[in-house]
């Protein structure tokens, strides 16, 4: 399928997820280490991004980096640079295409947020995995999630990162800032459906929420 271009933020919101808000409980270092060593039975977000899918999918991961703030935990993001080939100028978390010298998924993760970010990897406490999401496309990515202790520091790659910012996980994990969205495909080959979730000036949109989705789901199960 010849690639789609569109503005997300210009579509109608169909709906909202509208599920409570996590009980700030929830939200704690100690309780998301705990639901990661026993992981509840629940389901992932039904994929709204199959249309793109192959038979070879390109494994990739993502580091989902939670920061640990006085005022509450929080999520690092980043904006892509403009002139990347792929998801340029949208909203990320760091991470990328693994390599045949990488020992593992989450190897992967910790290695593209160095390249990308400065994440030094030795900040990073790895408490889990969420299940593979496949990209419309053609990545297979692994989201890894991290605690992240302050102090670190941060320098972004600026041939891949405009730009790296932060949102609270309290606001990511409520389903009432879940907006549902989808656009016609042409020549009637369907309809595609993503979520958004819109924060301050940042518009968050596709496989980045619909990986914080299905964490969302997971952590409230």
């Amino acid at each position: 399928m010849p690639k789609i271009i569109f503005d997300p933020e210009k579509l109608p919101v169909e709906a909202l997820g509208g599920e409570a808000a996590l009980d700030p409980e929830r939200l704690t270092p100690a309780w998301l280490r705990q639901r990661f060593a026993s992981p509840p039975d629940w389901q992932p977000e039904p994929p709204g991004e199959s249309w793109g899918a192959r038979e070879e999918m390109m494994p990739a991961s993502v580091l989902l980096p939670l920061v640990q703030r006085e005022g509450g935990l929080t999520m690092l993001l980043t904006v892509r640079t403009a002139h990347l080939s792929a998801h340029a100028g949208q909203i990320s978390f760091p991470g990328g295409r693994a390599e045949s010298y990488d020992a593992s998924a989450i190897a992967t993760a910790l290695r593209e947020s160095e390249e990308e970010i400065g994440l030094q990897r030795r900040h990073v406490d790895v408490i889990g995995t969420l299940p593979d999401y496949i990209t419309g496309t053609g990545y297979r990515v692994t989201p890894v999630v991290g605690l992240i202790a302050p102090p670190f520091e941060l320098a972004a790659d600026a041939n891949e990162v405009a730009e790296i910012f932060e949102v609270p996980l309290q606001f990511l994990m409520d389903g009432m800032n879940h907006q549902r969205l989808s656009l016609e495909l042409p020549e009637g080959a369907g309809q595609r459906s993503f979520y958004a979730m819109p924060y301050d000036r940042f518009f968050i949109w596709g496989a980045t929420a619909g990986m914080l989705r299905n964490l969302f789901h997971f952590l409230r199960a």
